[in-house]
């Protein structure tokens, strides 16, 4: 199979995968009304409307706005009033929601409108009373998109710590462990907000093993990490204040959150619609149907994204010379998210990063293809949802003057790509699922 066909059949398995997370259908796969009847269904749980006087819809994320129009479309006239926060530019899909003010906000760093947005919902929340529903709809970006500081912090504070530890390789867990601290409404916090209403949280999950505090932070869950935590993360990227820390600084700026058993969670529900092994499930049955042996390898992948490509690399070339663990024409899909610890000062994202150290590890290998990519069309802070790299990119670099290696070297992985049309463009795909990685082998020709 040559490489032209291996990219046609990485486009439709990339096709499958985002369809199978579409956050609209999710959503209906899991709240309905009943009939004609005031009964709203979430997974089974059952809620008569008429029990409530208010419908709040309040949520962030880059999958959010498709999740609250199809809530809307579900509640009709019930729905009273609505706030929720999304990236720049992922309202394309949908500009607006009869009753619900859609505000766009900066990801990964926050900006003044991602403040303007959770003090908004904040706000909202806090007019709900035991007569009223909250429904929350989360999806990954929202602990940036969501940001509302605790006393002592700003966010001029907020914006080059979050920064700093973006760009020191912290994982999810770590990154959200401080931010959960430092906020008005994450970590349960939104909860809180919203207690004594009821509460039901829909959430379409972008981290690995889709743990309810972790994705965007967890503001409508128990948080069982601590100030303590916090510090510690805070301690082990050196610093990232670069300011000696006065005694009680900790005490300062960040504030315990709420914790398991906390009554506040009572009368709260949440479901999580969508996640990524729901996307690489479809991507493998999309391409056995195109004749490939394919196997979901796993959608727990984590480390350091030039690592994680030389282990897809090798199994690879090992499908390619011996069979192993697939014989050709072969599929491996992978899941998960990658860190990148920046060492230089190109352009580029993790996904990106993750195709160019495979290309290098291909070097040569012919009949190999390897696409990764964000689910929600946006690789770090590119316009690139990702790069497809064969084992003749590096050969087709050089001919074109580009250096891989020192590309690699200097976190420029765009650049590289761009010059190659390599670069995989999706827009916004109005979903946000994490990551994806394609392996695909075709098969050993004679001449």
């Amino acid at each position: 199979m040559s490489v032209p066909d291996l990219r046609a059949v990485a486009t439709e398995l990339q096709q499958a995968a985002l369809a199978a997370v579409e956050p609209g259908a999710a959503v209906h796969r899991h709240v309905r009304r009943e009939g004609d009847e005031p009964i709203l269904k979430v997974a089974s749980r059952r809620y008569d409307l008429r029990d409530y006087e208010r419908v709040f819809v309040v949520g962030g994320g880059k999958a959010v706005v498709p999740m609250a129009a199809a809530i809307a479309d579900i509640l009709g006239e019930r729905l009273a009033e609505g706030v929720i926060v999304t990236k720049y530019g992922h309202t394309i899909l949908q500009s607006s929601i009869p009753n619900l003010q859609i505000i766009e906000a900066g990801h990964p760093v926050p900006d003044e409108n991602s403040v303007r947005g959770a003090q908004a919902i904040a706000d909202l929340a806090g007019q709900a009373t035991e007569r009223d529903l909250v429904l929350c709809l989360i999806s990954g970006g929202g602990s940036a998109l969501l940001t509302l500081p605790v006393p002592g912090l700003t966010l001029a504070d907020l914006q080059p710590l979050t920064d700093a530890l973006l760009r020191s390789g912290a994982t999810i867990h770590e990154l959200n462990t401080v931010r959960k601290h430092w906020s008005r409404i994450k970590g349960g916090n939104l909860a809180r907000l919203v207690a004594p209403a009821r509460l039901v949280t829909l959430v379409l999950s972008d981290v690995v093993g889709d743990p309810l505090d972790v994705i965007a932070s967890g503001p409508t869950v128990p948080d069982p990490t601590t100030m303590a935590d916090a510090q510690a993360v805070l301690e082990r990227y050196g610093n990232p204040w670069g300011f000696p820390k006065p005694q009680g600084f900790y005490e300062e700026i960040l504030r315990e959150t709420p914790k398991p058993g906390d009554p506040i969670f009572e009368r709260v529900q949440n479901v999580i619609v969508g996640s990524n092994r729901l996307a690489a499930l479809a991507a493998v049955e999309k391409a056995r149907q195109l004749g490939f042996n394919a196997l979901l390898l796993s959608t727990y992948v984590e480390g350091e994204a030039r690592e994680v490509a030389r282990v897809a690399a090798a199994l690879a070339k090992g499908m390619r010379a011996h069979g192993d663990p697939l014989s050709p024409p072969a599929c491996l899909v992978w899941g998960g998210e990658t860190t990148v610890t920046i060492h230089g000062e190109g352009k580029g994202g993790r996904n990106q990063e993750l195709a160019l150290a495979a290309a290098l590890s291909l070097d040569g290998w012919p009949g190999i293809l390897v696409m990764a990519l964000a689910t929600d069309g946006t690789d770090g802070p590119t316009d690139g949802a990702g790069a497809v790299v064969t084992g003749e990119t590096v050969a087709r670099a050089r001919v074109l003057g580009l250096d891989p290696q020192a590309a690699l070297e200097a976190n420029d992985s765009y650049p590289f790509f761009d010059a190659l049309g390599d670069l995989i463009r999706t827009g916004p795909t109005g979903t946000n699922v994490n990551d994806l990685l394609f392996v695909l082998v075709g098969e050993t020709t004679t001449d």
